[in-house]
């Protein structure tokens, strides 16, 4: 009885970072120019892999699909947020926070098995330079871009079965800016252990197993790379791995710390900063992590700038 009177939520109220109206105006602004320029970076980056033969290759295709992942999901996130900071209620619907939150995790996961595939072509590229061509062939690629969408859709399968049908009544505050899985699945008014472990499993399995497999790759392109005789080629074989490896860092650190942990503790705080740093940071820096060390990227930049240019003042 107790159960049945209570109230079925059907919206949720999205606390953001709850500072005085001056901080919440001042990050306002910051991140609508981070999320910005994130979009207008990342954008470029496609379009300058579509349109410059000279970046007609595997690495460049996974850049490409690893930008269009930074857009969808800043832009999975960051609207409603920048949304709320003007808004006296900061509510989002039901059904809307649920996908939200599907499509986060959907697109999220998917980054880290791209992250696994470019470490992999990394490791075709030095350590079998004369099968290059042939191993990461258009069907490879196609097939290992599809194959990161079906698996990070497999990995989140079970969590989401798990947590559509609880029943959510109470409360209805969200302690984040987005529908995180930990502070809606606090909401419920069921038994969630289940659903705890599910996530866990399925975070560790995805973000371990891909750091492996980009360490296992990582470890044979060093071992490759220390053979080369001379310190200009070793230079320039590792140059073509700086710009992954930070990225890598980057994402890994921060989702780690936030989804790998059996007891998540009172640390949500913690928590939005770090994945502020995954949601607005990190997609805002990729462009030029990938653009400002790679000569063929700069060069494109560069054609593209004089060619537009040259336009304008023969208008």
């Amino acid at each position: 009885m107790e159960h049945k009177n209570k109230t079925k939520i059907t919206e949720f109220i999205l606390l953001g970072f709850q500072n005085d109206k001056e901080v919440e105006i001042l990050l306002f602004v910051v991140f609508l120019l981070m999320y910005m320029t994130s979009l207008i970076g990342n954008t470029m980056i496609i379009l300058l892999v579509c349109v410059d033969y000279r970046l007609y290759s595997p690495m460049y295709f996974f850049i490409a699909n690893l930008s269009f992942l930074e857009v969808t999901i800043t832009s999975t996130v960051v609207p409603k947020m920048l949304a709320n900071t003007f808004s006296l209620s900061k509510v989002i619907s039901f059904a809307g926070c649920l996908t939200q939150s599907f499509f986060y995790f959907l697109l999220g996961s998917t980054e880290f098995f791209i992250l696994a595939v470019m470490s992999f072509d990394r490791y075709v590229a030095i350590c079998n330079p004369l099968r290059y061509t042939i191993i990461m062939n258009k069907q490879t690629c196609m097939f290992l871009l599809l194959g990161s969408y079906v698996g990070a859709f497999l990995s989140i399968l079970v969590s989401s079965i798990l947590t559509a049908p609880l029943p959510f009544c109470g409360t209805n505050v969200i302690n984040h800016f987005f529908c995180d899985s930990a502070p809606v699945l606090k909401l419920a008014c069921a038994d969630i252990s289940l659903v705890e472990l599910a996530d866990f499993i399925s975070s560790a399995v995805l973000l371990l197993g891909s750091l492996l497999l980009t360490g296992v790759s990582y470890t044979y392109i060093v071992v490759t790379i220390l053979r080369i005789p001379s310190v200009q080629g070793q230079q320039k074989a590792f140059s073509t791995c700086v710009s992954h490896i930070t990225v890598v860092t980057l994402y890994y650190g921060s989702s780690i710390f936030i989804y790998v942990r059996p007891k998540k503790g009172n640390v949500m705080d913690v928590n939005k900063f770090a994945t502020v740093l995954n949601t607005v940071v990190t997609p805002m820096l990729n462009p030029f992590i990938y653009s400002l060390r790679n000569e063929k990227v700069k060069e494109s930049l560069r054609d593209v700038f004089k060619k537009y240019v040259g336009r304008l003042t023969n208008l």
